[in-house]
């Protein structure tokens, strides 16, 4: 994800693509990525309707199995962002600009956006239904900031230290764990956040709920800039040549 675009000078496969390839790459990815969790909750809602731990079990494992597929199919064009936390924490490294930075998170919520529409669509549901479920707590609040900071230290973590092709299992490792650990079953991702207001369905969130999920996301976010700075203070490419 992280950095990924960046690596054609380390052999790694990724592709130096104009920036209307990346943000179709970044929105087609998130779209899926949404697709995914709002689909898989809805399908398990109803395969299962009495079991609440079977629900999230399966939408935990089909969210897990799409990230590493949409990793791998998206990495090399665009670095497989799908979340404005990542994008913002490589802005502050100075590895993107601020243009792309601004088109990266408008694609990003708009992919998911129209993720929820066509989940929806495709359980014959309302094309957009608001989510109902009020996901409001200091508890779940917290779970947001540790699922952020967490998810960004793997990103970093092993694209830092020479393994970006690691990245992909990492993250859905990381994801599909968080899912069980954390009371929110981590969003960590303002664009999915903001895209899980628009289905009234298991992976729901009200939309009144959501804006101190994108602030508790931000705030994982910050932190996590802190500890990938004190933590990785020189890149596998600056470890290489010093």
């Amino acid at each position: 994800m992280s950095e990924l675009v960046d690596q054609t000078k380390t052999g790694t496969g990724a592709l130096r693509l104009d920036l209307t390839r990346r943000v179709v790459a970044e929105a087609l990815g998130t779209c899926l990525l949404i697709i995914a969790v709002v689909g898989s909750g809805i399908m398990a809602s109803r395969l299962s309707p009495d079991d609440i731990g079977i629900q999230l079990l399966a939408n935990a494992a089909a969210t897990a199995g799409a990230l590493v597929g949409l990793i791998l199919m998206f990495g090399a064009v665009s670095g497989a962002h799908f979340n404005p936390a990542v994008t913002l924490v490589d802005r502050l490294f100075g590895t993107i600009t601020t243009r792309d930075t601004a088109a990266y998170i408008a694609a990003q919520i708009i992919g998911g956006c129209v993720g929820s529409v066509v989940a929806n669509i495709m359980f014959e549901r309302p094309a957009v239904e608001w989510a109902t479920k009020q996901r409001s707590s200091p508890g779940l609040w917290l779970s947001e900031v540790i699922a952020t900071v967490g998810l960004l230290l793997v990103i970093h973590g092993c694209v830092r230290t020479g393994r970006a092709t690691a990245v992909p299992y990492a993250v859905a490792a990381w994801i599909g764990g968080a899912y069980w650990f954390t009371s929110s079953t981590s969003f960590a991702n303002p664009a999915v956040t903001i895209a899980r207001t628009l289905s009234d369905s298991f992976a729901g969130i009200a939309p009144s709920s959501a804006p101190m999920f994108v602030v508790m996301q931000l705030v994982g976010t910050a932190l996590a800039f802190g500890l990938i700075r004190f933590l990785y203070p020189l890149t596998n490419q600056e470890i290489v040549h010093a």
